[in-house]
């Protein structure tokens, strides 16, 4: 299967689009998630092999594309990216990264020959929609009133073409709170707009991916049909005791460096997570049924 570039360019959803009708056909496909790759950190090679051998991996995984949802490198250390664009380009599937609060926004593009951050592109009747909610001076996020008015297109021209929608960016939106980390997208920063935007296309909002947490995957799902999934980092993850302390919405329990597999079929998205260094191995496997609520 071939992907598809949709280009970024405002336009006005239709007034016949059906923004709150169910897409009429299930999506049947596979793709890879990768995250907070962090090269550089700690001012050794250790994140740039780890990205090697998880790269190997991907090359070999089964999927038609690969989503990074962000923290690219660490500490906004610039001269990493040409090290990760290296590997990056021996796997020989397209891969999609977003910038997460580690990556300057600016070099980010740059290196990564991007025109902007946000972006979508459309596969197997899915739109996927890329957007930056980072900022490098804090680990909560942020949306502007012009991502939201994009999003919004972005929204109707799915609903124009018939499309399931999953939207990506690297800080989560849900409210959380100690045990866990404590970071996302606060009311007055957009978590409220976004949220409404969601409701108004509810039917086809499959997702809502993100990185940031380093705790293998964690996710929510009370805000049917949408699930928000939060994914393993491939260079270290850290078990919270998140189940244990009964915090709200589920916590595999897979905690080291992973990629994830994910897989559209039958009326739902099953994940997979797969530990770097365990292939032939079964892996950890979470799946997200579509419910209308």
């Amino acid at each position: 299967m071939t992907v598809t570039a949709v280009a970024i360019h405002p336009r006005p959803a239709s007034s016949s689009a059906a923004a709150g009708d169910r897409p009429g056909t299930w999506p049947e496909f596979s793709f890879l998630v990768v995250s907070d790759t962090h090269l550089g950190r700690n001012d050794t090679v250790a994140a740039e092999k780890q990205w090697e051998k998880t790269a190997a991996e991907l090359a070999r995984a089964e999927g038609d594309f690969i989503l990074h949802l962000g923290d690219v490198v660490d500490g906004r250390r610039e001269a990493q990216y040409p090290h990760y664009r290296r590997i990056r380009d021996t796997i020989g599937k397209p891969v999609f990264e977003i910038p997460g609060n580690h990556d300057p926004e600016t070099a980010f593009e740059t290196h990564l020959g991007l025109a902007s951050a946000d972006r979508s592109f459309a596969h197997g009747g899915v739109r996927f929609v890329l957007f930056n909610n980072s900022r490098p001076d804090s680990h909560e996020g942020f949306v502007t009133a012009d991502q939201l008015a994009w999003l919004e297109t972005e929204c109707g021209a799915a609903a124009e073409k018939d499309e399931w929608l999953v939207f990506a960016a690297h800080v989560p939106f849900h409210t959380n709170k100690p045990p866990d980390r404590a970071w996302y997208v606060k009311p007055e920063n957009g978590q409220t707009a976004f949220y409404e935007l969601v409701e108004r296309h509810r039917a086809r909002c499959l997702a809502m991916f993100h990185g940031h947490f380093h705790n293998g995957v964690r996710g929510w799902d009370d805000r049917a049909p949408l699930h928000e999934v939060l994914f393993p980092s491939a260079l270290y993850n850290q078990d919270r005791g998140l189940a244990a302390k009964k915090a709200p919405g589920y916590n595999l329990p897979e905690f080291r460096p992973a990629h994830t597999s994910a897989t559209f079929a039958g009326g739902s998205l099953t994940l997979t997570v797969r530990p770097t260094g365990e292939t032939g191995v079964e892996g950890t496997e979470k799946r997200l049924p579509y419910s209308a609520g």
